[in-house]
C-alpha cells in the first residue's frame, strides 16, 4: 500500500504561482512514477504531469508545458508541482497519483494505482 498526501493548494491571482507537494508513505520503494491530475467542476480528471523513477523522465500536458514543473526530492518520497503563470482555467482540484507497475500510458488515470485526497487550486482573474 502507498499513502499519498497533497498540500500547497490555495487561492492565487492570475499570473501568480503556487507549489504543490505530495508526500508518499508505505511501499514507496516499489513505485514506478508519481504524478498529478486535475479535475474541474463538471469535467473529467485530466493528466497534468508525471515524474518517472527510471531516468527521471517527465511528462507534461500540453496545456501546462512551459508553466508547470514537476520534481522529486532526493529521498524519492515527495513530488512537487511548481505552477507559474497561473490562469483561471487552471482552477481545479489537483490530485497526486502513484504508479507501481506501469500497465499503460502515463497520460491515463487508469495507469495509476494510488491517489491522494486532492487539494483545491483556485486562480482568480
Amino acid at each position: 500500500q502507498v499513502q499519498l498526501v497533497e498540500s500547497g493548494g490555495g487561492l492565487v491571482q492570475a499570473g501568480g504561482s503556487l507549489r504543490l507537494s505530495c508526500a508518499a508513505s508505505g511501499r514507496t520503494f516499489s513505485m514506478n512514477a508519481m504524478g498529478w491530475f486535475r479535475q474541474a467542476p463538471g469535467k473529467e480528471r485530466d493528466f497534468v504531469a508525471t515524474f518517472t523513477w527510471s531516468g527521471g523522465i517527465t511528462y507534461y500536458a500540453d496545456s501546462v508545458k512551459g508553466r508547470f514543473t514537476i520534481s522529486r526530492d532526493s529521498a524519492k518520497t515527495t513530488v512537487y508541482l511548481q505552477m507559474n503563470s497561473l490562469k483561471p482555467e487552471d482552477t481545479a482540484v489537483y490530485y497526486c497519483a502513484a504508479v507501481l507497475v506501469r500497465s499503460g500510458s502515463y497520460y491515463s488515470a487508469m495507469t495509476y494505482h494510488y491517489w491522494g485526497q486532492g487539494t483545491q487550486v483556485t486562480v482568480s482573474s
